[in-house]
C-alpha cells in the first residue's frame, strides 16, 4: 500500500515540477495553425467592427452637427451604450443572432460608436464657418462641400478617432470568448483552463498587443498619406 502511495506521490510531484515557462517558442511553432486561425478571426472582427462603426457614426455626426440640439442626445446615447457590460450586451443580442461571431460583431460596433461619433463630430465642428461660406459662395453644393472641403479639414480628427477605436476594439474582441469567438482571447482563456499554461496565455496577450500596435502604425501611415498638408503645418 505504501509503495502505491509513494508512486502516486512521485507522479504528482513530477507533474507539478513540469516546466511551465512564460515564453516557449516551441508552443508557437507547434500550434502555429491554431494561432493563425485565431489571429485571422481577431483581425476580421476588428476591421469589420471599425468599418461598420464608422459608417454608422458619420451620418450620426452629420445629423448632430446640422441640428445642434441633437448633439447632446446622440453623444449621450453612444455613451450609454458603452456603459452596458459585455455580458449583458451579449445576453441582449444572442437570442436574435445566436452564439455566433455576429453577436460579438454587433457588440463591438456599438462600443466603437462612443469614440467614433465624438471624434467625427469634433472634426466637423472644427471646420471654420468662413471656409464653408466661401465654398458656398463659389457654388459648392452640400455634397461637394462635404467631400472637397469639410472632409479633408476634418480628416485628422476622423483618423484620430479611428485609431483609438481600432486599438480599443482589438482589446475588446477578447471578450468574445464568452460566446466562443474571441480571436486571440481564446488562447488566453485556453491557457487558464489548461492548468495555467503560461506560454499559451502570453502568446495570446502578446499577440493582442502586437496586433494593436501594428494596426495603429498602419493607420498613422495612412493618415500621413491622406493629409500631406498637415505634415507641412506641423513642420
Amino acid at each position: 500500500m505504501r509503495t502505491v502511495l509513494s508512486a502516486a506521490s512521485a507522479e504528482v510531484l513530477a507533474v507539478d515540477a513540469a516546466p511551465n515557462p512564460w515564453f516557449d517558442p516551441s508552443y508557437v511553432t507547434s500550434n502555429w495553425d491554431t494561432i493563425v486561425g485565431y489571429l485571422g478571426e481577431h483581425v476580421r472582427l476588428t476591421v469589420a467592427a471599425v468599418v461598420l462603426g464608422a459608417l454608422i457614426a458619420l451620418p450620426l455626426a452629420l445629423l448632430a452637427r446640422r441640428s445642434g440640439w441633437l448633439a447632446g442626445p446622440v453623444l449621450g446615447l453612444s455613451t450609454l451604450i458603452y456603459t452596458i457590460p459585455s455580458l449583458a450586451m451579449f445576453a441582449f443580442v444572442a437570442p436574435i443572432t445566436g452564439i455566433t461571431a455576429t453577436t460579438v460583431l454587433i457588440g463591438l460596433v456599438l462600443y466603437s460608436l462612443v469614440i467614433l461619433v465624438r471624434n467625427f463630430l469634433a472634426g466637423l465642428q472644427a471646420v471654420p464657418a468662413d471656409v464653408r461660406e466661401a465654398a458656398r459662395g463659389m457654388g459648392y453644393g452640400p455634397v461637394r462641400l462635404f467631400w472637397q472641403v469639410e472632409l479633408p479639414l476634418a480628416l485628422p480628427a476622423f483618423m484620430a478617432g479611428i485609431r483609438v477605436a481600432t486599438v480599443s476594439t482589438v482589446a475588446l474582441v477578447t471578450v468574445g470568448v464568452i460566446v466562443g469567438h474571441g480571436g486571440l482571447g481564446q488562447l488566453i482563456t485556453g491557457g487558464f483552463a489548461a492548468n495555467f499554461y503560461r506560454a499559451q496565455i502570453v502568446t495570446g496577450a502578446v499577440g493582442c498587443v502586437l496586433l494593436a500596435l501594428l494596426a495603429d502604425l498602419l493607420l498613422a501611415g495612412a493618415e500621413r498619406l491622406l493629409t500631406p498638408w498637415a505634415r507641412g503645418t506641423r513642420a
